[in-house]
């Protein structure tokens, strides 16, 4: 903890900071790299990374078996390293997204159910938008925030400022878009009822803030119920949406009709959002972060996963 402090307490021209703004200086290199060789580089780098990242690969691999009990080994071994690829890609997506032009890629994405989201928008009360961590990740926000007026995301800083200048720097300039940490709900509460648009990617294990339970592919898995409550106390409208990179290459973003009730049983809220996520991981096993632990946090009396 007190190494944290001190790292926060030093000026970002720190010596301690140097070798975190060669690995800025390189990412930013590889940023400028066309799209079609961070896909050759992205599968030849995971492909690298699975067998270099054994520890990783083995939490996915337990994901995947614990999700997906009828697979042989075989076609886990496969869906480890597949995944493995997608996230990697995802990873200089990512990078794409935080130097260069997203706006070909707005342009092209393919985008389903456009029409809840300007029904939720005609409401005035706000949109919260619900998803999952799929393998595009920072991409995804620009694909999401050019159809949004007022758009906002939630997230946890990196502990390292100078990792998390060049992350949200990235993000923050598309579209205005706003950031929220977990710390900033009363602010996010009232940037939605005067109409903004936040994404919140509420699906990880979060240890002992965990509040509830409910089935994921069959599985109990942890999970907090701050949508539940950001619904209600701002009157949002609640949509749910994926963001996937199709086989062909292609980005799909679809949104969900509006969850009507959404913010009275948190309970309902979170086994409706879960399950959303896992239909969607369904269509496209490999883009999920099988790479988190995801049952991390067990009921009481459960048998750890991991």
């Amino acid at each position: 903890m007190s190494g944290s402090k001190n790292r926060k307490s030093r000026p970002l021209w720190h010596p301690a900071f140097w070798p975190s703004w060669l690995l800025v200086f390189a990412l930013y290199l590889l940023s400028l790299l066309p799209m079609t060789a961070k896909q050759r580089l992205g599968r030849r780098l995971g492909c690298f990374l699975e067998g270099k990242l054994k520890s990783r690969a083995k939490v996915a691999n337990t994901n995947i078996a614990t999700c997906f009990p009828d697979l042989d080994q075989a076609a886990r071994e496969q869906l480890v390293q597949d995944n493995f690829v997608a996230c990697t890609r995802g990873f200089l997506e990512s990078v794409h997204a935080w130097w260069r032009d997203m706006s070909r890629y707005c342009e092209e994405a393919e985008v389903h159910g456009l029409e809840h989201l300007r029904e939720a928008q005609a409401r005035g009360r706000g949109v919260l938008l619900i998803g999952g961590h799929y393998s595009i990740f920072d991409f995804a926000l620009p694909l999401i925030a050019c159809h949004l007026k007022k758009p906002g995301y939630m997230y946890r800083p990196n502990n390292n400022p100078v990792i998390n200048r060049m992350i949200e720097n990235g993000r923050r300039r598309h579209f205005g878009i706003r950031p929220f940490t977990k710390r900033e709900l009363r602010p996010l509460v009232s940037f939605l009822k005067k109409g903004g648009e936040v994404w919140f990617a509420c699906d990880q294990d979060f240890g002992k803030k965990t509040e509830l339970f409910v089935p994921f592919f069959g599985t109990d898995a942890g999970c907090i119920t701050s949508p539940s409550y950001i619904a209600r106390v701002s009157g949002a409208s609640v949509i749910f949406v994926s963001h996937l990179r199709m086989p062909d290459g292609r980005y799909r973003v679809i949104c969900s009709p509006i969850q009507e009730g959404f913010g009275t049983d948190k309970q309902k809220d979170t086994e409706a959002w879960s399950r959303y996520i896992e239909d969607t991981i369904r269509e496209q096993p490999d883009q999920y972060l099988w790479l988190h632990k995801r049952f991390k946090t067990r009921p009481e009396g459960a048998e750890k996963i991991y």
